[in-house]
């Protein structure tokens, strides 16, 4: 399968001694959905940086669809599209500005650049702020300008930094459904995110990376299949005084009526309700915690000497 990207023993060490990649190495497939996790300060946004050429390596090369970035930037460059963190556009311009005048970066015809403009300003649900002063926007209005403007070139390769950090619900669902449309017609896509259930429901592979090392790279199923205890939420009745003890389960109070069990693979759910039972806890609802993903990363970034 051809590679999207391909990243060979990177690494980054500032002037100030402090090494930010220790020999990362990475492929990302054509046509997947690839997430890049990791805690805060682990590397991911200097590896963002040396994808986007605006972090210098100290060794090693990038490829993105095959062109080196540090022989053919433009090239590479040109196929690839990047919503950042931060918002980083004028506010006092009108969206629609934005999006054409981005286009022109990469050498769009001015009617193809307003064409573009229009359609993905409307796909995104923007269209009837087209010609406001974007200082006017929402948060998560300014998050989906941010997503028209690197999609106006329509890059090979979207990366998504953080792109929902602060955005609601809704908002948040109806980005998803946008760009789950453009991964499905072709668009490769990398996400970072901290909110882990995104990365559990959207994309099919994952790297983490850890005090600049990638710490384990595997495609998603597999890596949740790998988790070998599985928590369940229990939504109580009544509130109840003490937890029972539970031969290698782990009971832990949420709320007055809310309890989390850890229990590992192979054991029978009916040991906890028997002692829940025997304790005069009445259950009104079990349900398994959806985020199994947030489970893995804690436990593998803690062998790392994170605190969880």
């Amino acid at each position: 399968m051809a590679q999207a990207l391909e990243i060979t023993d990177l690494k980054k060490t500032y002037d100030t001694g402090v090494s930010a990649l220790k020999g990362v190495s990475l492929e990302v497939a054509e046509g997947d959905f690839f997430a890049l996790l990791g805690p805060n300060g682990a590397g991911k946004s200097t590896l963002i940086g040396a994808i986007c050429s605006l972090v210098r390596p100290t060794a090693g090369s990038i490829r993105i669809f095959g062109h080196d970035l540090a022989r053919d930037r433009e090239t590479a460059l040109g196929l690839l599209g990047v919503v950042p963190q931060e918002i980083n556009f004028n506010q006092f311009e009108k969206p629609f500005d934005i999006v054409a005048n981005q286009a022109g970066f990469y050498g769009l015809p001015r009617p193809l650049a307003r064409e573009r403009a229009e359609r993905y300003l409307k796909q995104l649900s923007l269209w009837d702020k087209a010609f406001v002063a974007s200082r006017t926007l929402s948060g998560g209005m300014k998050r989906r300008l941010m997503i028209a403007r690197a999609m106006v070139h329509e890059p090979k390769l979207l990366i998504l930094d953080e792109p929902t950090a602060g955005v609601d619900i809704e908002i948040r669902r109806s980005m998803w459904q946008f760009v789950e449309q453009i991964n499905r017609d072709g668009t490769t896509v990398i996400l970072t995110t901290h909110y882990l259930e995104e990365a559990e429901q959207l994309c099919r592979n994952i790297a983490i990376i850890d005090k600049g090392e990638i710490v384990r790279k595997s495609d998603m199923k597999s890596l949740l299949a790998s988790l070998d205890r599985e928590t369940f939420v229990l939504d109580l009745v009544e509130a109840c005084d003490a937890l029972p003890n539970v031969e290698g389960v782990t009971l832990r109070r949420i709320d007055a009526l809310t309890l989390e069990a850890e229990v590992p693979k192979g054991t029978e759910l009916n040991l906890v309700f028997r002692a829940l039972d025997s304790a005069g806890i009445r259950l009104r609802s079990l349900r398994n915690k959806a985020n199994r993903l947030e489970e893995l990363f804690l436990a593998l970034v803690d062998r790392k000497g994170h605190a969880a």
